[in-house]
């Protein structure tokens, strides 16, 4: 079992910053893959950004390419996602996840864990 807590969402400004937590415990942090998915109002959840357990390979979907970053510190079980450039379009419920492979990380119903999700609203 994993679980995992994001932190670090809240309120910012158009072109502002924010870098978003996700804390895990429970098994073998750098075994799993980790992901970061949003979902606003009345849309499905969207995959953002994941991460391979070593860290070295990352995915990005072509809305955040260039502005949004993913990473990881295994020594801490934690996953980051630095959000800078933040347009009112980012603003959604974001959560993170672990799956036990690599493939097909975008794909939401195949992540193992989830946390319960941190608001970001970017304001215009």
């Amino acid at each position: 079992q994993v679980q995992l807590v994001e932190s670090g969402g809240g309120l910012v400004q158009a072109g502002g910053s924010l870098r978003l937590s996700c804390a895990a415990s429970g098994r073998t942090f750098s075994s799993y893959a980790m992901g970061w998915f949003r979902q606003a109002p009345g849309s499905e959840r969207e995959f953002v950004a994941a991460v391979s357990g070593s860290g070295g390979s990352t995915y990005y979907a072509d809305s955040v390419k260039g502005r949004f970053t993913i990473s990881r510190d295994n020594a801490k079980n934690t996953v980051y996602l630095q959000m800078n450039s933040l347009k009112p379009e980012d603003t959604a419920v974001y959560y993170c996840a672990a799956k036990s492979t690599i493939v097909r990380v975008t794909t939401p119903r195949l992540y193992d864990y989830w946390g319960q999700g941190t608001q970001v609203t970017v304001s215009s």
